[in-house]
């Protein structure tokens, strides 16, 4: 990782850059710097006041001009350079002033006014905020309502977004027509990236419009509503000038965006690559791309942030620098790594611009100006790669869990404790493999080789699976559906093969969401999922990835929150979408594991609290749309449980169906499972039986059901309970057709009274005793 030089200084003001310094000293109002293009020239802004200075390498700066305020006293409202190929030095300056009023410079044996126009086109127009991009002006304007008494409710939405194009040539300056990109529209920030224009909210508050942010693109002509914190809202394609209504932009996202949170932004900035910095009122410091995504990248330190705070942020390359209080925070933008925190004795400090010095930073200051540059340790040995740097953070964490002492464990103290060793040679073979096919490896400790030659098949796995991340970078869009599934199995694989914690799960939560076929695929691949012979679901996982994949009732108790689910939750939803005929059969296997890995109902196993048939219902209850095949897959994952319960809740949906043969087939196969399921399965059936009757053409293969303990007495019983209740004529009277008769049960109470008497045969020893009553047996000691 690069490292800051140290702070050193490049110029300091001349005799003629005592404006300058009057500029930049502390108090009243902040300054604000502006530099041109070409880094050779300095437009400095406070209050109403404006300074042009000319940089001198070695001898400061030297004044070469100075704007008094308009007559109206008007505030200026834009410093901008135009791209001006035409131009001298292809750059001009533009001075915008708060009623719209703008003034052309140029550089030519010092700075000549080229052109002063008009930039609104209603006289009563007042410019909030103006950017460039390119040779394009664009600003947002407030247009106040003509009428006497302006309706209140309105007041609020009179700013519009306009863009105008603006020329430089030789003969003069040549302005092009008003577009309009955002009418009745509140009041917002524009910020000009090389490709597109970011609209900000200016004022915070609860409103919808302080919920969201704008992107226009101007070659596409495209307006995107996005929340940084739920991604792109919406997505508009403006082809008349009527579409470009705020309030008709909204009215298709009006119920999501008042779920929203409002904006909160403190500071902002566009970085060199064409992105939104933004820092929270909180401190945090994140990045939004052109398309609405956002991602964290720092938390500066003296949150919360008050309106006076100023925040200066800059990139150079992958570095942000960020500025508060006099204190200087260099971040590395891809890893969000804190490079270096400096603390400057300095009030006042802002960025310039370095030409052709990508490795530096140059600050201006109220005494002149610094350079700090970057620098690489001389020993290149010495510089860690960030896989040596994440292997000490994660021992932290790890001896901080399990130390008993209050006191903060550092990466130095680790590295110079002497105590852990695991990290020190973990980073050690990792150096020495990295770098081997760079430079000649260096020497590794004979302790060391040993546990190398154990690592190299996992080594050589990670360094696969860097090469595959880069591939996937660097592939066509033709080849990357193929490079992801590839890299979702490994990763799946590897999280599987790892610890499940709460990092991880939620990890693999995100894969199966963005990935989803290409995370099913995996889960087969790590499960050995496939169908035999018989039809029958066979997984031939490791008992080690089966008890990743179940998981106990501890990950169960820390899931659950942010959307986050466990994995076998996960792997269900994957059944559903894309196989979900082999979901029975996955349930029923993961059950046969438990019974031969874990006790019967032990709490220590997966089935501890909640049994797996009804972790899988509930993700089939979570579908939106409900079909019949969901009703033949509840059905399923009730049969297959082979719980008492589950499989009466089964036949009673069966039965409320009416699905009659599927109800004997039940009946028939599960009440060889126990005595007592027997009793109830054929209890209930009778129960049918006895009101209507669908029953009649299977009796031949329920009389065989019933259970040896029913006497006739019991099935009498059973069938007076539950008899319809009719009213007319008497039952044996009847003139309709499906009353119970008692020919219909005479087969029934016939098997029941030849079958021999269960109760002569178990007292029959105790009758036959020559003494009654039978001995005590002996007392065991």
């Amino acid at each position: 990782m690069k490292r800051a030089g140290p702070l050193r200084r490049v110029s300091e003001w001349s005799r003629g850059g005592g404006g300058l310094a009057e500029l930049l000293s502390p108090g009243g109002e902040p300054s604000r710097v502006v530099p041109s293009p070409d880094g050779g020239h300095l437009v400095l802004q406070r209050g109403g006041r404006l300074l042009a200075f000319q940089r001198l390498s070695g001898t400061g700066t030297e004044l070469r001009r100075s704007w008094e305020p308009p007559p109206s006293r008007e505030a200026p409202v834009g410093l901008l350079f135009p791209h001006s190929p035409r131009a001298a030095g292809g750059w001009v300056l533009a001075v915008v002033w708060e009623r719209g009023r703008t003034e052309l410079w140029r550089l030519a044996a010092g700075w000549q006014p080229l052109r002063a126009l008009e930039l609104c086109q209603g006289g009563r127009a007042r410019v909030a905020a103006v950017c460039c991009q390119g040779e394009r002006l664009v600003w947002c304007e407030e247009r106040p309502p003509s009428d006497v008494h302006p309706d209140a409710g309105k007041g609020a939405f009179r700013f519009c977004v306009c863009a105008r194009a603006l020329e430089v040539e030789e003969q003069g300056v040549r302005l092009g027509p008003v577009s309009i990109v955002l009418h009745n529209s509140p009041e917002y920030r524009v910020l000009a990236a090389p490709r597109h224009v970011f609209m900000l909210p200016a004022s915070p508050g609860g409103t919808a419009a302080a919920k969201f942010l704008l992107v226009w693109h101007p070659e596409e002509a495209r307006l995107t509503l996005a929340a940084p914190s739920a991604g792109v809202v919406r997505s508009k394609v403006l082809q008349a000038s009527s579409e470009s209504d705020f309030r008709k932009l909204l009215l298709g996202s009006v119920g999501l965006l008042s779920a929203l949170a409002p904006l909160d932004v403190h500071s902002c900035a566009v970085s060199d690559r064409g992105a939104l910095l933004l820092v929270s009122t909180e401190g945090a410091v994140s990045v939004v791309e052109a398309d609405g995504t956002q991602r964290h990248v720092f938390d500066l330190e003296g949150a919360p942030l008050a309106q006076e705070n100023t925040v200066q942020l800059k990139t150079f390359g992958s570095t942000l620098a960020c500025m508060l209080a006099g204190v200087l925070y260099l971040v590395d933008l891809n890893s969000g790594r804190l490079i270096e925190k400096k603390i400057l004795n300095m009030k006042e400090v802002h960025f310039l611009e370095s030409p052709g010095e990508e490795d530096s930073i140059q600050l201006l200051t109220q005494t002149g100006i610094y350079s700090l540059g970057f620098s690489s340790p001389e020993d290149s040995s010495r510089a860690e790669p960030c896989l040596v740097e994440m292997v000490f953070e994660e021992a932290c964490r790890y001896y901080q869990r399990r130390s008993l002492s209050s006191s903060k464990l550092t990466v130095e103290k680790l590295k110079k404790g002497g105590a852990f060793q695991a990290p020190v040679a973990l980073a050690a073979i990792l150096q020495h493999s990295l770098h081997q096919k760079q430079k000649p490896a260096r020497g590794l400790q004979d302790t060391y080789a040993k546990l190398l030659s154990t690592m190299s098949l996992e080594l050589q796995s990670y360094l696969s699976l860097e090469l595959l991340k880069s591939c996937v970078v660097a592939a066509p869009e033709s080849e990357v559906e193929s490079y992801c599934e590839e890299l979702v199995e490994q990763e799946v694989s590897r999280v599987l093969h790892s610890d499940i914690d709460k990092d991880n799960l939620a990890y693999l939560n995100s894969v199966f969401a963005s990935f989803p076929k290409a995370a099913w695929k995996a889960t087969r691949s790590c499960l050995q999922l496939q169908q035999n012979g018989d039809g029958l679901v066979v997984a031939r996982a490791t008992p080690e990835v089966w008890k990743k994949v179940l998981g106990g009732p501890q990950q169960q108790e820390e899931v659950g929150q942010n959307g986050v689910v466990p994995l076998f939750e996960l792997i269900c939803a994957s059944f559903l979408r894309f196989k979900p005929k082999w979901l029975p059969g996955f349930v029923e296997q993961t059950q046969q594991y438990i019974g031969l890995s874990w006790a019967y109902s032990s709490k220590e196993g997966p089935e501890g609290r909640v049994p797996l048939y009804k972790r899988a219902l509930g993700v089939l209850a979570r579908k939106s749309k409900r079909s019949e095949v969901d009703d033949e897959m509840e059905l399923e994952l009730l049969l297959c449980s082979q719980r008492p319960k589950a499989v009466l809740q089964a036949l009673h949906l069966l039965i409320h169906l009416k699905r009659w043969q599927r109800v004997v087939e039940v009946a028939e196969k599960f009440s060889q499972l126990s005595p007592l399921l027997n009793k109830e399965i054929f209890t209930t059936l009778l129960a049918e039986f006895a009101q209507h009757r669908e029953l009649d053409p299977y009796v031949d293969t329920l009389w065989p059901l019933c259970p040896a303990e029913l006497t006739a007495s019991d099935i009498l019983t059973v069938v007076l309970q539950h008899l319809p209740r009719t009213q007319g004529d008497p039952v044996p009277f009847s003139s309709e057709g499906n009353q119970l008769t008692v020919g219909l049960l005479k087969p029934l109470l016939q098997r029941v009274v030849q079958r021999p008497c269960m109760q002569h045969e178990i007292y029959s020893d105790a009758l036959q005793s020559p003494t009654f009553p039978p001995p005590t047996p002996p007392r065991e000691h």
